[in-house]
């Protein structure tokens, strides 16, 4: 059964990477509106709170909070007064986890965080390959041996170049697994420091990233910006029990990856602490499988489809 509908319409324009539909958009969003019992919204969207008010809907909604808008100062001061009214005429407000919700200038406004809730983001397994594609290994020359995985597009907030400081000290290989606007900086410093055990895979398609992270030691998101407010990549790890480390920055990415449970959490842009905790699941193999068989229960009874689907089942029920 699919889990539902889906209509698209034209993007006109996308600033801030945010999509701007055209008049067809808000003709067919109200007629949409009108068929549902439940509106639901995810933020940050600004197009969606356009709709939103100059459509008007009389239905009741809730809005996922995914993330705060960051690194946008002037965008961001003008979209302000519409996303707080977007936000106060919202039933429910679902953050993705406790320490976002807190740590949020805008979740822990008292004028909203009453309506909060926690539902995580999570996967349905179901929509996966059942196997992975192995030719990945002979394209980027990776054999037998130990290699750690980063998987992801390369942006200034992932923290990768603290990966790759932390490389000079670790006797395995790291794969780094994606495309984006850092990776000519990024292949500059691997050229600058000399490394010689980092691998660019460039980008994977489904298949390949899934045998990727089947057979990596660990799974790396070293991001050190709250940009970074969830880490899907790590669910991904988690469904695959793999062990994974992160850093603490106060999202949701420290929720997904609990330390010493599910992985190991070091300090953002610490090229020794990133060291110590590779170092230590290559050296620790009971430890590493332990970490990794804890990640797969946690996403078992946290952030699989059918956990997600009570979670939201009950908001909607809530609402209705």
């Amino acid at each position: 059964m699919p889990e539902g509908n889906v209509f698209r319409e034209k993007s006109w324009l996308a600033p801030a990477s945010c999509d701007l539909g055209g008049f067809l958009a808000f003709s067919n969003f109200s007629k949409l509106a009108k068929q549902a019992d439940v509106l639901h919204y995810f933020f940050p969207w600004p197009f969606a709170d356009v709709l939103h008010n100059v459509m008007k809907p009389e239905k009741p909604a809730v809005l996922t909070y995914v993330s705060d808008v960051v690194r946008q100062r002037f965008l961001g001061a003008a979209y302000s007064p519409m996303m707080w009214r977007m936000l106060r005429q919202m039933k429910i407000i679902v953050a993705n986890c406790p320490s976002y919700a807190e740590t949020s200038p805008i979740l822990s406004d008292p004028s909203i965080r009453d309506k909060v809730r926690i539902i995580p983001l999570g996967i349905n397994e179901d929509f996966y390959p059942k196997k992975g594609d192995g030719e990945v290994f002979n394209r980027i020359g990776v054999s037998s041996e130990p290699y750690f995985l980063f998987l992801g597009v390369l942006r200034y907030y992932k923290g990768i170049h603290t990966l790759i400081s932390a490389s000079k000290f670790i006797n395995a290989k790291i794969v780094i697994a994606g495309s984006g606007p850092e990776e000519m900086k990024l292949k500059k410093q691997v050229e600058d420091l000399g490394v010689k055990n980092i691998i660019f895979a460039g980008q994977v398609s489904n298949k390949e990233k899934v045998s990727l992270i089947q057979k990596c030691k660990a799974l790396i998101l070293p991001s050190h910006l709250r940009s970074e407010a969830y880490g899907m990549v790590l669910v991904e790890a988690s469904m695959m029990g793999k062990p994974m480390i992160s850093c603490e920055i106060g999202t949701g990415t420290s929720f997904v990856n609990k330390h010493e449970e599910t992985g190991l959490v070091v300090k953002p842009e610490n090229v020794d602490e990133m060291a110590d905790a590779m170092r230590m699941l290559l050296d620790k193999n009971t430890l590493s499988q332990k970490l990794g068989h804890n990640a797969r229960s946690r996403y078992e009874s946290m952030f699989s489809g059918k956990a997600l689907g009570k979670a939201y089942s009950a908001v909607y029920q809530e609402l209705l």
